[in-house]
């Protein structure tokens, strides 16, 4: 439930909510681990894929189902989740930072800046709340990709002690360059589609018995938001994965650097490689990510609705009671 101070000028006892929606910060990191680690085998394909023109000499590309048969005789399943610990703390941060601020902020965005309601609130939302995740996201990514790549264990303290602070935090701005045009985009095409339903649901649905449960909806909306996202920010993705992966031996000296030698060498398959593991593994993740959260609001909202009604009419209750005797 929502941090809440009483009002004590009405004599309901009505609450209003504080600045920050808390429990949104709390489902919103429930999400974001759920969707990670669910997910995590396709995004270890996906790195290895973007990755395998730096780490390996041989101009023959593997193909995804290439890939995953080489994982498999490689590692067996665990090679699939190597680097899971750390992804899922980087999705931990990032899904309570999200939601939290998207909730937190869009609808004070939308009354103090009545130009920039509707999908530019919802975008810078959005990047807000991704960007705050990525102090503690970053690293994680780094780490996770070390591992899912070259299988370090250790891959935490071998970046510390061959490149310090600054290792961890490698690629850091061009994740920014990807991730803040992402997670704007995400949750611009999710609202935007949840317009378009809602406003299908008033046309078709309006005199039916028949309603759509908000966690299906959640599913589908946030799967197809994620996958346009993904695709259209894969450049940037591809960008940043050779930043980071790339450890001490330095190729790439930074974002610039990298998209035009990328370009120059590869052209634009070579910006969207990747794309389709990428997509692959946005539309479930985004999906079960966006159903997580609409499961979570409506069962434990309504609870919290329930309660706060309960405590009203008892209030009220008293209140009579009292001016009766």
């Amino acid at each position: 439930m929502a941090v809440t101070v009483s009002n004590s000028d009405d004599d309901n006892s009505e609450r209003r909510p504080v600045f920050f929606v808390l429990r949104e910060f709390l489902w919103g990191a429930m999400a974001g681990a759920f969707g990670e680690g669910l997910m995590h085998p396709v995004d270890t394909v996906k790195t290895r894929i973007q990755s395998q023109v730096f780490l390996s000499a041989n101009q023959n590309h593997k193909s995804i189902l290439q890939m995953v048969r080489s994982v498999w005789l490689t590692d067996g399943v665990r090679g699939f989740y190597r680097g899971v610990a750390p992804g899922i703390t980087g999705s931990l941060a990032t899904g309570a930072t999200y939601f939290g601020v998207i909730e937190s902020t869009k609808g004070w965005i939308e009354e103090s800046h009545p130009d920039l309601a509707g999908h530019w609130a919802h975008f810078i939302t959005g990047s807000v709340g991704d960007t705050l995740g990525s102090f503690i996201y970053v690293p994680c990514e780094v780490i996770k990709q070390r591992m899912q790549v070259q299988g370090m264990i250790q891959a935490g303290c071998s970046i510390w002690k061959e490149q310090g602070y600054k290792g961890l935090y490698a690629g850091y701005w061009s994740t920014l360059a990807r991730d803040v045009p992402f997670a704007g985009l995400m949750v611009m095409f999710y609202e935007g589609l949840k317009d378009l339903t809602e406003h299908g649901k008033r046309k078709m649905l309006s005199n039916s018995k028949y309603q759509i449960n908000s966690s299906l909806e959640g599913l589908v909306l946030g799967g197809l938001a994620g996958g346009l996202s993904a695709y259209l920010t894969t450049p940037m993705d591809v960008i940043k994965t050779r930043l980071q992966v790339q450890g001490s031996t330095v190729r790439y000296t930074g974002w610039f650097d990298t998209a035009t030698k990328i370009w120059e060498t590869e052209g634009i398959r070579g910006m969207f490689r990747g794309s389709v593991p990428r997509v692959v593994w946005y539309v479930p993740a985004s999906a079960l990510t966006f159903m997580a959260v609409e499961f979570l609001r409506a069962h434990f909202n309504d609870k919290n609705k329930m309660r706060d009604s309960t405590t009203l009419s008892l209030d009220k209750r008293r209140s009579l009671h009292q001016e009766v005797s």
